[in-house]
C-alpha cells in the first residue's frame, strides 16, 4: 500500500511543472471586441482592440511615444475563431480573458443575428461572462476607432471606470453576457444592454440631465463617446432604446440591479420654472406583491422605499422650515416618481408586451413545475394584462448642510 502511495506521489511531481505557461509579454490582450453586419449572410466584421501594456505602466520608461491601443478589423464567421486570423497582423498570441466589452452595432442587434453569433461566448472558456454588452448607434468598428478618451488612455482602465461609474448612477444598466443569456433563455423578460455612440445628433434636443439617449447630450469638448440609456432586447433581438431617465426607473424597480444613490432634478411644485436638485437613495429592496389568478388579470403591487436629500432649490422657496411647503414637497416627489414609473410600465405592457424589471422572478412560486410556468406565459399573457400599482414611499427628507438659502433681497440691497 505504501509503495502505491509513493508511486502516486512520484507521478504527481511532473504535473507541478510550468511547461505550458505563457509570459505576459508573449500575449496580446484584447480589451474590446466589435461586431458588425456584412452584406453576406453568415459573415460578420469582427474588430479587436488590444491594449499596449507598456503605455501607462510604472515600470516603462517615461515619455513613451507608443500608441496605447491597436485596432484591427476583419471578416469572419465566428467570434472566437476569427481571433486566430487576426494574428496575421498582430504579432503575439491573442488572449480574450481580459476583454471588458463586446460592442454590437445597432443594425446587427436589430437584425436578430447577434444571438446566433454570441453563442460562442457561452461555450468558450476564453471569454469571461462578466464582459459587458454595448450597443452602438454606428458600426462597432467606427465606435472603437472614434473613441479617444483624454484622461485615461489605457483602454482597459477606461472601460472599467467609465462603465462602473455610469452603472452606479443608473444612466446605463448592468449588461454582462451572463445576464443576457440568463434573461434571454428564461424567455420571460427583456434584457437591457448599454447604449452608446460617438456620433452626436445634429438637432439640439431640449431635456433634463437624464432625459437623453447617447448622442443627444448637449456637451462641448472632451471625448466624443457618450454612454446614456439602454437598448431593449426581447427574445435576443433589439426592439427599442430607453432614455437615461427610463433606464434609471428600470434599475430602481429591478432589485437584481446594483445601483447607488443618484442625483436628479424634480419640478419645483411652487414654481414650475425651476427644478429642485436632489439625491435619491433607495433605502432597501423593493416590496413586490403579486396576486395571481389563473382566469383573471394578475394584480401586482410594488412598494419602493426611498430617501431624498435636497441639494439645490433655485427658486429659493422655503421648504425646510415652512411646514406647509415641506408637506407639499413630501407629497409631490413620490407622486412625480410614480407618474414616471407608470409611464414606463405602460410602455412595456402596450409596446413591448414584456417587462424590463425582471419581475417574473416573483411569480414563479405560484407554479409547481416549469411546464406550468411556461404554459401560463408571463411574457405574452400575464404581464401585458396585469393591473400594476407602484407606490413610492418617502421615508426621509433631508436638506443638506444648510437649512436656509441666501436672501436675494438682502444680497442685492
Amino acid at each position: 500500500m505504501r509503495k502505491r502511495i509513493w508511486l502516486l506521489i512520484l507521478f504527481l511531481v511532473p504535473l507541478t511543472g510550468c511547461y505550458d505557461q505563457i509570459e505576459v509579454e508573449q500575449q496580446t490582450y484584447v480589451i474590446a471586441i466589435g461586431i458588425d453586419k456584412t452584406d453576406v449572410e453568415g459573415k460578420f466584421r469582427i474588430t479587436f482592440q488590444a491594449a499596449n501594456p507598456e503605455v501607462g505602466s510604472t515600470i516603462s520608461s517615461g515619455g513613451s511615444q507608443e500608441e496605447p491601443r491597436e485596432t484591427v478589423t476583419l471578416v469572419g464567421n465566428d467570434l472566437i475563431a476569427t481571433k486566430d486570423t487576426a494574428n496575421s497582423v498582430m504579432t503575439k498570441q491573442i488572449a480574450l480573458d481580459h476583454t471588458k466589452v463586446v460592442v454590437v452595432s445597432e443594425e446587427l442587434a436589430r437584425s436578430g443575428e447577434f444571438l446566433r453569433l454570441i453563442q460562442a461566448a457561452a461555450r468558450t472558456t476564453e471569454l469571461r461572462r462578466s464582459v459587458q454588452i454595448i450597443v452602438s448607434k454606428e458600426n462597432a468598428s467606427d465606435f472603437l476607432k472614434n473613441n479617444q478618451p483624454l484622461l485615461e488612455t489605457r483602454p482597459h482602465k477606461y472601460y472599467q471606470y467609465m462603465l462602473s461609474r455610469a452603472t452606479e448612477t443608473g444612466i446605463i444598466p448592468e449588461a454582462d453576457i451572463h445576464r443576457f443569456f440568463q434573461i434571454t433563455e428564461g424567455d420571460a423578460d427583456a434584457f437591457l444592454a448599454i447604449y452608446a455612440t460617438t456620433q452626436h445628433a445634429e438637432e439640439k434636443i431640449e431635456g433634463n440631465e437624464d432625459q437623453y439617449i447617447a448622442g443627444q447630450i448637449p456637451i462641448e469638448g472632451g471625448n466624443p463617446t457618450q454612454f446614456m440609456g439602454s437598448a431593449v432586447f426581447k427574445e435576443g433581438k433589439m426592439i427599442d432604446v430607453l432614455s437615461g431617465q427610463e433606464t434609471r426607473i428600470a434599475n430602481i424597480l429591478d432589485d437584481t440591479m446594483e445601483m447607488e444613490a443618484l442625483y436628479s432634478t424634480y419640478p419645483d411644485p411652487k414654481n414650475k420654472k425651476y427644478r429642485i436638485a436632489a439625491n435619491f437613495t433607495k433605502d432597501r429592496p423593493i416590496d413586490v406583491e403579486i396576486d395571481y389568478q389563473k382566469d383573471q388579470p394578475t394584480k401586482i403591487n410594488i412598494t419602493v422605499p426611498f430617501s431624498i436629500e435636497v441639494i439645490g432649490i433655485p427658486s429659493l422657496v422655503d421648504y425646510s422650515q415652512n411646514g406647509e411647503n415641506r408637506s407639499l414637497l413630501e407629497a409631490y416627489i413620490p407622486k412625480f416618481a410614480e407618474e414616471e414609473a407608470n409611464n414606463l410600465i405602460k410602455k412595456t405592457q402596450e409596446e413591448y408586451k414584456t417587462d424590463v424589471f425582471y419581475w417574473s422572478l416573483y411569480i414563479r412560486k405560484y407554479f409547481s413545475t416549469i411546464e406550468e410556468y411556461e404554459k401560463a406565459d408571463w411574457n405574452h399573457n400575464i404581464y401585458p394584462n396585469a393591473e400594476i400599482n407602484v407606490d413610492f414611499k418617502l421615508k426621509q427628507l433631508y436638506f443638506g448642510k444648510m437649512i436656509d438659502d441666501s436672501n436675494i433681497g438682502e444680497v442685492r440691497d
